[in-house]
This record gives structure tokens, sequence and C-alpha cells, in this order.
């Protein structure tokens, strides 16, 4: 048998054991030996003198000594007897002596029996110590004068649960043909009782763990330790084991800039997870990676460990592709702040981009000239761009200048300059007076020198996009070359992007995943 099976057997036996011998230990303690329980104590053996000042001198006054005792010859006993176990102990539940009513018998060696109280009576069923019984007292006391005891018998009181009685002595050093043995004895009381059925216990005034409990802790500790020791030499024996669905390999992740820093932030989550995966990034533009995939799935003539993010379906000329919608990604427009506006409706928005307006002064803002800024055509924002706002997914850019500031060759028109990537969008429209552009809503709302725009009085939140009031979102896509292997590092991350913890990556980031929606078709914007 290999080494990681006994390890996970013994494993097994201990968590078992774990669990059964403690119950076993409460059905014990509990239902078998504990059901009746009495139990007594001394609670105090000392001498008379010094003591008529203590909390008991009043009842010292139901005594009656001899004329003429010595106090110095006396010593008093204080007895508690009381029921500690889980049941009402009753008459017929006595041993000790069927023959009278004889519950409990106190030897008190050296020393006689003067007189004997009642001190404290509490959770007695109905008998009444102090009453006479068929004649005879309840409580009797009597010397035997052979062995040289006091004997105090007990009547068999019925107990409720946690019910007691005390009982409180007057004893005398025990005189033998005239000389005397002791002063004081100090021999200790003696009970002797039995219960049908039950144990009788000395029990202790101090509330320390009893041997049994500190047995039952030790062995508990023992069993957490045996399993902390298992899992960990079962972890060392298994020093390449991963979590569940873990893969191990490279993945190369390519394609939109718009969701790059999504995408990085859950690859090095799943690495953290799965430390056999690593990754590469070689994010350009969605129709950059979408031709990467195709190409390197065409040489390879398999699914390649490759996955392309896109901020929209492919184009027909992929057929090969297979998409997988990831998450509802928010865009947004940006403005410098020198342009003055943080609102425009959508008809302005398209007003401006069509040239039609030449200053910010024209819709409210400061009287600054506009400048344009777009992507790329082979940007996924672009293309969401087109659709979601112009309405017209072949609408053609009237690109005019490089530097977005300068008309080129002298035509005519608003300055208007395209951007390879959603970084450099965001940097020149910070940079230029009067700019306006277009960008994933998660990298520009951590640029603080834009201004985020609403359209139509709202803004850019997943809620908004899913009730269909803000119109500028679109649908993130993972491509893979033909159907990757389920237990391929393609497979297990693109199911990690479903999971909670991948879940969060994209929340984190302002999107909203697709995953997160009762109903998916919601997660692609409508035609």
């Amino acid at each position: 048998m290999e080494l990681e099976a006994i390890i996970g057997i013994i494993g097994l036996v201990l968590a078992l054991l774990g669990v059964i011998v403690p119950v076993c230990a409460a059905v014990w303690e509990f239902g078998i030996s504990g059901r009746k329980r009495l139990g007594y104590r001394v609670q105090m053996d000392t001498p008379l003198t010094g003591e008529v000042q203590s909390g008991h001198a009043q009842v010292f006054e139901n005594l009656t000594l001899p004329a003429g005792t010595d106090v110095a010859d006396l010593s008093i006993v204080l007895l508690r007897i009381h029921n500690h176990g889980v049941t009402d102990i009753v008459e017929s539940d006595y041993l000790v002596n069927a023959d009278n009513p004889t519950g409990v018998r106190v030897r008190l060696p050296g020393r006689r029996v003067l007189g004997v109280a009642v001190t404290e009576l509490r959770g007695t069923l109905s008998l009444n110590l102090e009453q006479p019984r068929n004649g005879d007292p309840r409580i009797r006391m009597f010397d035997d004068e052979a062995a040289g005891v006091g004997i105090i018998d007990l009547p068999r009181v019925p107990l409720k649960r946690h019910g007691h009685y005390k009982i409180l002595a007057v004893l005398r050093s025990w005189d033998s043909g005239g000389s005397r043995f002791h002063r004081y004895v100090s021999a200790p009381a003696e009970v002797h009782t039995a219960i049908e059925g039950g144990t009788v216990t000395k029990t202790e005034a101090h509330t320390e763990w009893s041997n049994r409990v500190l047995t039952l802790l030790a062995f508990l500790v023992v069993v957490i330790v045996g399993l902390g020791v298992t899992t960990t030499v079962t972890i060392l024996q298994s020093p390449d084991s991963a979590p569940l669905d873990c893969a191990s390999g490279n993945l190369t992740l390519t394609g939109s800039t718009a969701f790059s820093a999504v995408m990085k932030d859950a690859a090095e989550s799943y690495r953290k997870t799965c430390p056999g995966a690593q990754f590469a990034f070689d994010f350009d533009s969605t129709d950059s990676g979408l031709q990467k995939l195709n190409e390197t799935g065409k040489r390879e003539q398999r699914s390649p460990a490759m996955v392309a993010i896109t901020d929209g379906l492919k184009p027909d000329k992929y057929p090969e592709l297979l998409a997988q919608p990831i998450a509802l990604a928010l865009f947004t427009f940006v403005v410098n702040k020198k342009a003055g506006v943080s609102d425009l409706s959508l008809k302005q928005i398209q007003d401006l981009y069509d040239g039609k307006i030449a200053t910010w002064k024209e819709i409210g803002g400061n009287d600054v000239p506009v400048r344009l800024v777009g992507r790329y055509t082979d940007s996924g924002t672009r293309q969401a761009f087109q659709q979601r706002i112009l309405a017209d997914p072949h609408w053609e850019s009237d690109s005019n200048s490089r530097n977005c500031e300068t008309i080129e060759n002298g035509t005519a028109g608003i300055p208007h300059c395209s951007q390879p990537s959603t970084e450099a969008m965001l940097n020149t429209v910070a940079r230029i007076d009067g700019a306006i552009g277009y960008s994933e809503f998660g990298s520009a709302s951590k640029n603080d020198d834009v201004v985020l725009v609403h359209i139509d009085g709202h803004k850019a939140t997943r809620e908004d996009a899913v009730h269909r009031a803000y119109p500028f979102w679109g649908t993130e896509y993972a491509y893979t070359y033909q159907e990757p292997k389920a237990d391929s590092l393609v497979a297990s991350f693109l199911r990690y992007l479903a999971k909670e913890v991948g879940k969060d990556v994209i929340r984190s980031h302002g999107n909203l995943a697709c995953a997160d929606l009762e109903n998916p078709v919601l997660c692609r914007p409508p035609s």
C-alpha cells in the first residue's frame, strides 16, 4: 500500500476517534454512570475554640452540652451531602441498611458526638430532617464504645437534581478509662452509603477540572495533533499537488487592451492558487488577438494554449474560433478638464464625432475648441463605440491629425486623431485642451486627469447598463481555437473566470461578470 494511502487511513481513523470517543464519554458520564450520583464533602473539621464567632455560631444555641464541658476538647464537623447526578434520588435508592431508615452513616474515629444540627436544606423532595419518624428521631447519633468511634446515622433523604443538605456536628475527644487519648483527634470523618444503580463520590470544593475531563482533553489534543501531522505529511509527500481544477503549463492571453488589466489581475490570482501555471501577455488590439489565435491554431492543428479577449463578437472570417462571454464591459467618454462639461446627450456625442460642433461653448461648456480622439479600426472599443453610440458598425473615421491638435494637409474640419491603446487614449485626452475620447470604464475611472462623462444623465454603472438606461457597454468575450481539452490550462482558466474569485476580479474593475446574471442573454447588448 502506498504511503499516501496509509497516511490517509490513519487520518481517517483519528478523525473517527475524535468523534466517537467524546460521544461515548458523554453517554457514559450523563446517561449511565452519572444518572444517579450522590456526593459528599467535609467542608469543615476543626476545633471549636475560636469558631464560636464564625458564621455557624448561631446553631450552637440548639445544642445541649454536658455541664462542665471543656470547650477546648470540642471540635466541629460540617458535612455536605448533595445530588450531582442527572436524575432525582429517592428513598428506595439508598442501600446502606435495608432494615432501618438510615441512608448515610458517618463515622468519626476518636471522637464522641455531642450534638447535630441541620444548617442548610435545599432541593429535598419531601422529607423533613428535623421531624421524628415513627417516634424515632430522623437523625440518630451514638457512640461505638468498643471501637472508640462516634456515629451519626442520616435518614434516606430524597434529593432533587442539584439538591443538598448540610449537617453540623459538635464532637468531643474520646475518653477511655478516665484517661484522655487526645485533646483533639484529627482523624477524618468517614462517610458510608450506597446508591442502587448509581455511585457515591467524595467531591472537592475547588472548581478545577476532574481527571476524567483532563484525560479527555489530552486525548482530543493528541487527535488534533495527529490529524495535523498526517495532513502536513500528505502535503509534503505531494509538493506539486494543487487545489481542485488547477492546471499547469503556459498560457498566452492576447487581444483587447481595454480588458488587459482585468485579465492580468485574474491571471495573477489564478497563478497564486495554481503555482504550476504561467502566463504571457500580448495585448495589442481585438483584431490582432483574433488573428494571432487563428494563425496559431491553424499552424498547430489543435487548440493552442492561447486565449484572445475581444470587446465584441468576432468577424465571420474566423469560423474556427469559439466564443465564451466573460463580462458585461462598461465604456465611458472622457473629456479634458478644460472642456467644462460632464454630461452629454447621445445626440450631442454623435454631432461631436460628425464634426458638427467646433467649440464646447456651443453645448454649454467653455469657449475651448473641440479635439476628437478615437481608436484604430482594429480596436474592439472602437467597434463598441460605432455600434452602441453611432449605431453604424461601418462608420469610417475621418482622422486628419497625428497630434490631435492641428489638421494636416490643409484639410478642413475638427482635428481628429486615433490612438493604438486605452492608455494612449487617456493620456492624449488629459494632455490636449478640449479633447474628448472613449475608454474602458475601469481604466478611465482610475485616471484623475480626465473627466468621465454621463450620457443623458446616466453614469456608467452595471445596473444602468443591465436595465438599458446607459447605452455605452458591450460584452467581453474569450475566444479559443476550437474546443480546448477539459483538463487543459485554457479550460481551467476560463472556468476560473466564471467562479467566485474570478468574478471578484472582474467586479473590482467596475465590470459585471456574465456568470452573475440570471439570464445570460442580458450579457449581450441588443443589436
